[in-house]
């Protein structure tokens, strides 16, 4: 059974809707052997939002939905879930012609491939990266108008990734090895 951590911006997880939350989204169980589950409720200017991350061998399965009342929200991330994972499934099950549950958790690792017949790369782009702090990566996405920036952190020597998040905030991307 999946270990649930459910956390809530700007509203209290009551017993009730944590047990609904567990309801719902602890469906994906029945399709693979889930190990954790980070669920965020927030209300935002009278949104409803649930986000729902899975990660589960090597992917992470993400969903996120929002509308005027949290049930509702919580049924539709449910209900995209269990689209992703059906589509995820037929997919494995095209590849390895067997049991997907059996196959995603011995097959699945980070290093698997994915399949690149289903996946068309219209454009290739090339450049230098420089070294630079994460404010000035930030800077230069905006010059030049993008929704993500990749750069070299010029303290790790890594290579990270900022990115514009649908609240307007910025989001960072480090690599972990």
């Amino acid at each position: 059974m999946a270990k649930f951590t459910v956390r809530g911006k700007n509203i209290e997880i009551t017993p009730a809707l944590k047990d609904y939350v567990e309801k719902r989204v602890g469906k994906v169980d029945r399709f693979f052997e889930v190990g954790e589950v980070t669920v965020v409720l927030t209300v935002e200017k009278g949104q409803h939002i649930v986000e729902v991350t899975i990660p589960l061998g090597g992917m992470i399965l993400r969903g996120e939905e929002s509308t005027m009342d949290m049930y509702t929200s919580i049924d539709l991330v449910s209900e995209k879930l269990e689209r992703q994972i059906e589509k995820y499934k037929a997919k494995m099950e095209k590849r390895y012609r067997g049991s997907i549950k059996e196959v995603a958790l011995a097959e699945v690792t980070p290093h698997t491939e994915p399949d690149t017949e289903e996946f068309v790369i219209k454009k290739t782009k090339r450049f230098a990266i420089k070294p630079m702090d994460v404010q000035e990566a930030i800077m230069q996405m905006n010059l030049v108008n993008h929704d993500f920036y990749v750069f070299m952190d010029a303290e790790t020597e890594e290579v990270n990734v900022v990115y514009r998040r649908k609240d307007g905030a910025y989001g960072l991307i480090e690599p972990e090895y």
